[in-house]
């Protein structure tokens, strides 16, 4: 059976590995496309929104380049340095993706702000700016929802990033809409407001980014909902009288799971070793989440032994 789910591990580790290549490629081809469409919208329609826009999809194509490494590097299988596993390295790359956010929403934030106080506005911005957020707002949400789907489908932290540094795009492409436009009705301090807005994005989600990596290394304990469904298989197996502890920890996207049940005392050694095995099959079977459980068994407290 361990085998079994060795070859099941392995199969899934190279699916992932190629589905998470195929997203990061599709993502950075995608983000250079879109990185010259506003750049030069940008400087061709004098717009200021439209240009840290652009400089936020060129964000995107190094945060691809993260994803890509941290995810093959995660998707090693143990050695003899690392006997449970790289998932960890998820987390890293994470972490590098929300710290790149971070750079890029704060530089976009000052400049606004300078332009805000000093009143630096630049005339109207041209229509083709209009356009430009447009088809970026059309594009970035599409390859969030992507992005996503294959985070749910293979629980990934760098993927669930990725997605939703695609949603900051597609919102700041929102506010830069919002300002451009107003900046073409006759009040073009919205286009460095519309800039600062961009950048609020930006690093909301760079906190949210940071916030779920840090959880995921720092042995945070699994949700309530999955401690009770472990808890509720356990007790579902035969011979099992009672949970006496249950301690769950992160591993990256992957969940550690240790446990003691209570089982009579009168039974065999033999016995309560098969009732511990039931337990542990039927939680790595029905919970993929799982990595690894180790079941510990106590006499029921109260009975002679």
């Amino acid at each position: 059976m361990e085998n079994n789910k060795d070859i099941k591990e392995q199969s899934n580790t190279e699916g992932f590995q190629a589905a998470a290549t195929r997203v990061s490629v599709i993502s950075m081809v995608t983000n250079v496309i879109l990185t010259m469409l506003k750049l030069a919208a940008g400087v061709i329609a004098r717009s200021g929104a439209m240009i840290s826009d652009a400089v936020h999809s060129a964000s995107d194509i190094f945060s691809g380049l993260i994803v890509l490494i941290g995810v093959r590097i995660s998707s090693k299988a143990p050695d003899e340095s690392h006997p449970y596993g790289h998932e960890r390295y998820e987390c890293v790359a994470a972490l590098l993706l929300s710290g790149v956010l971070a750079v890029v929403g704060g530089t976009i934030g000052v400049n606004a702000v300078k332009d805000i106080i000093n009143g630096t506005v630049q005339e109207a911005p041209g229509f083709l700016a209009l356009i430009a957020a447009a088809v970026s707002i059309v594009t970035k949400e599409t390859l969030f929802w992507y992005t996503r789907g294959y985070a749910k489908r293979y629980r990934s932290t760098a993927l669930h990033a990725e997605a939703w540094h695609q949603r900051s795009d597609a919102l700041s492409s929102v506010g830069a809409l919002i300002g451009i436009a107003g900046a073409r009705l006759g009040v073009p301090v919205m286009e460095p407001i519309a800039s600062f807005i961009i950048a609020l994005f930006i690093l909301r989600v760079a906190v949210r980014i940071f916030r779920d990596a840090v959880d995921q290394m720092v042995d945070h304990s699994a949700s309530e909902e999955a401690e009770t469904a472990f808890r509720t298989t356990a007790l579902e197996q035969p011979g099992v009288q009672g949970v006496e502890l249950l301690r769950t920890r992160m591993f990256g996207n992957r969940v550690y799971v240790d446990l003691e049940i209570a089982a009579d005392p009168a039974l065999t050694l033999a016995e309560a070793h098969e009732i511990a095995e039931r337990v542990h099959d039927a939680i790595e079977q029905t919970y993929p989440d799982v990595k690894h459980i180790m079941v510990h068994v106590n006499p029921v407290k109260g009975q002679a032994t």
